[in-house]
């Protein structure tokens, strides 16, 4: 059967109708956090997306939101390295990732005997070309990982990937919850420590199979970009075209984990006197999958001193703020601007 007829198929079938991408902001055009960032790991700039360095001392580097972006797209997530690592230690590692929520993967039917295959494809542009290696992993039950290779065969120029990865019928399954149920890992370097056990067949996990093949070192060369964007995961074996949604639902979609409210700051009070408590529920502009940690910025008060509010009835769907009046005043209020993180 030829790709378009398979194509096809998978629409008659409803497999490739809307919501089929796996991937949240798999175009990058959501950037809550901000657009820049030269701090190591962690969500720091696009959201949904992490990256990571391991036991890297010397490496520096730059992640951005980019406007340069292949013909259909607008933004990238694109890495610069700002001083080199030339020489990789046997347990040093850099990774981009994207965890995806247990509940929203169980139509993959992992670890039984209907275990669906799983195709994920992207566009990358890179200077620097060689193999470069990805990972699929499962921590739910028995911890599982797939490897496979992809390869940049043209400096500089956006190149579109597609790799299927067979459905794991071992390992346990993923739980029905809101913790982590797979994590997508594209490498941009890999000392020995994570290169040497073939994984490109399910296996319980080890870290000598993480990064099986992946033989680039990113981090060799302030020379050294690399950009990801249409990124697409999706049930079945054809990659099908890139699920492209409005902008507001893509948004929706990511608050689930990180949030802020906007630059809009809340206010908790219109009245004070002095020594008593006042409290005010902030509702969250969409439900979080889990209790979040809270960060606060922008304070201002009157009647209020402008320490951080104290919170209470942490829950997915609201919190509670309360401060004590330090002085009687009309018209006091306490204002603040929160981030809530609710990250895999």
């Amino acid at each position: 059967m030829s790709k378009a007829a398979e194509l096809a198929a998978l629409i008659g079938s409803g497999q490739a109708q809307g919501d089929r991408n796996l991937i949240i902001n798999g175009a990058m055009n959501v950037a809550q956090r901000g657009t820049s960032a030269t701090a190591s790991s962690g969500y720091n700039t696009v959201d949904r997306f992490q990256f990571t360095v391991a036991n890297m001392d010397n490496a520096a580097y730059t992640y951005v939101q980019s406007s340069v972006a292949p013909t259909g797209f607008s933004k990238s997530w694109r890495i610069d390295c700002t001083t080199a690592e030339s020489a990789l230690a046997a347990d040093e590692y850099s990774t981009f990732t994207q965890a995806i929520e247990a509940q929203n993967l169980q139509q993959i039917s992992n670890g039984s005997s209907a275990a669906k295959s799983l195709t994920l494809s992207f566009y990358v542009k890179s200077n620097k070309t060689g193999t470069w290696g990805l990972n699929l992993y499962k921590p739910d039950n028995t911890g599982r990982q797939i490897t496979a290779t992809y390869t940049i065969s043209s400096a500089d120029t956006w190149e579109y990937k597609t790799i299927t990865f067979a459905g794991d019928t071992a390992g346990g399954g993923i739980a029905n919850d809101n913790g982590a149920g797979l994590y997508v890992y594209w490498g941009l370097a890999a000392g020995s420590d994570y290169t040497t056990s073939d994984s490109t067949s399910w296996s319980n996990y080890s870290n000598a199979g993480f990064l099986y093949g992946h033989n680039v070192n990113f981090f060799d060369s302030t020379a050294n970009d690399w950009a990801v964007t249409g990124v697409q995961l999706e049930i079945g074996d054809v990659a099908t075209p890139f699920e492209h949604e409005d902008v507001g639902t893509t948004l929706a979609k990511c608050q689930r984990y990180f949030q802020n409210n906007g630059g809009n700051r809340v206010i908790v009070s219109s009245d004070v006197t002095s020594g008593s408590n006042y409290f005010l529920t902030v509702k969250y502009i969409t439900a979080m999958r889990a209790a979040p940690s809270l960060a606060f910025s922008s304070n201002a008060a009157n009647g209020f001193n402008t320490a951080n509010p104290g919170t209470q009835q942490l829950a997915t769907e609201s919190f509670e703020v309360y401060k004590t009046a330090t002085s009687t005043t009309g018209g006091g209020y306490y204002l603040f601007i929160y981030a809530a993180d609710a990250e895999l």
